[in-house]
């Protein structure tokens, strides 16, 4: 197994992104809740190195610029069955909408899960890529977030449709 990580720089801030053989496995901020010690991360590379941890920095460069709406990479997610099927359901969330933990609890079949939904999106090792920003509180309202409550309404203030931005500047 070839693990590594890259640190890049974006406007979020310094994200590191870790690879592991030919899929990336995290991306992740500073201050990430659930982030694995230093040793799993693997060497650490300069990202122009790597073909895909460069590809990787290059989409979420062109995601941040407004010039991509989705990701094409190949990633590998660490967690149990209940946190796989959860983090499925944040990759369809489509660019410019969101869900609530309890729409998504829903889905799953059981609105009462919505606390557990929450804690398995807190534990997403892919941030923004699979796209748990996109998951708000009841009425809109914004709960945590790995990144800080900051990055996530930058998140979604990117992915806002141009007609909703002008209503909103109106």
């Amino acid at each position: 197994m070839n693990n590594r990580h890259a640190v890049v720089e974006t406007e979020l801030g310094e994200l590191t992104l870790v690879a592991s053989d030919g899929a990336l496995t995290g991306l992740y901020f500073p201050q990430h809740w659930v982030r694995p010690e230093r040793a799993q991360l693997g060497e650490e590379v300069a990202v122009d190195t790597d073909v895909l941890l460069s590809d990787a920095a290059r989409q979420l460069e062109q995601y941040l610029a407004g010039e991509r709406t989705t990701f094409d990479l190949p990633i590998e997610l660490s967690g149990d069955e209940f946190q796989r099927q959860v983090w499925a359901l944040l990759d369809e969330i489509p660019f410019g909408e969101t869900t609530t933990y309890g729409e998504l609890a829903e889905r799953l079949g059981d609105k009462s899960l919505a606390q557990e939904v929450g804690q398995a999106v807190g534990h997403n090792p892919v941030s923004i890529i699979v796209p748990c920003h996109r998951v708000v509180g009841k009425n809109g309202k914004l709960t945590g977030y790995a990144g800080g409550l900051k990055r996530k309404q930058k998140l979604l203030d990117l992915e806002e449709p141009e007609a909703v931005r002008a209503e909103r500047l109106f």
